[in-house]
């Protein structure tokens, strides 16, 4: 993933790990983090910008007939994460082989879904990073429509909003609420701070629990300073 955005917020968020993000959130007293999405496909962190897709049962908006997560895939670009709700409890693909081959056109920087994802083993062989709580060989076709591009979608405990920041890894995936992005930002960056002098200190051979009791314990409130 190239560091390189035309967003000088997501340049800094791609500088990133998801841990300390999520002990920023931790100090600001925000939420955000989702640990239950693994990463089935692709072998690096993500960052960008969500745009959001609701799928569901039932009949599908009027207009002509589309297939689910393409609107989104022709609006994205490689600052996109695309951003699946597929909660309706039908046991249906929201994301599969053919999207993950036009998504990756789009250079889209991955895909995070609370709900069943299919063709899994093409998207390992393109490693292209999707993130999701379950796997299925079941269409979509028939069980599950698209209701709505760009609007709040629920994952796991989070709403998500068009925009809203994302960064994903192997420990979990986190939302950061546009409004929130600078603050959190400032505070990932002391902690990776602090924590670098720490491993110095570590390396240079000082007493681990002084470096981690006297420094790490207290870390997140000497942030606040």
């Amino acid at each position: 993933m190239s560091a390189n955005s035309s967003d000088p917020l997501l340049r800094r968020l791609r500088r990133l790990d998801v841990c300390a993000v999520s002990d920023a959130l931790d100090r600001l007293k925000l939420g955000g983090q989702v640990t239950g999405l693994r990463q089935e496909s692709g072998d690096r962190r993500i960052a960008g910008r969500a745009i959001t897709v609701l799928l569901g049962t039932g009949s599908p908006p009027p207009g002509p007939p589309r297939h689910l997560c393409t609107a989104a895939i022709e609006q994205s670009d490689d600052e996109t994460v695309i951003v699946v709700e597929q909660r309706s409890g039908v046991e249906a693909g929201c994301w599969g082989g053919l999207l993950t081959l036009g998504a990756m056109q789009r250079n889209v920087a991955g895909v995070v879904a609370d709900g069943p994802v299919r063709d899994i083993d093409e998207a390992r062989g393109y490693d292209f990073p999707i993130f999701t709580n379950r796997l299925t060989s079941l269409t979509a076709r028939g069980r599950v429509v698209e209701k709505d591009t760009n609007v709040p979608v629920r994952i796991g405990d989070v709403t998500v909003n068009a925009r809203d920041y994302v960064i994903a890894d192997r420990s979990a995936v986190i939302f950061i609420a546009v409004e929130n992005i600078e603050a959190v930002l400032e505070a990932a960056e002391e902690i990776v701070a602090k924590e670098a002098a720490m491993s110095k200190a570590i390396l240079a051979g000082g007493r681990l629990s002084d470096v981690l009791g006297g420094n790490y314990e207290h870390m997140l409130d000497e942030a606040r300073k």
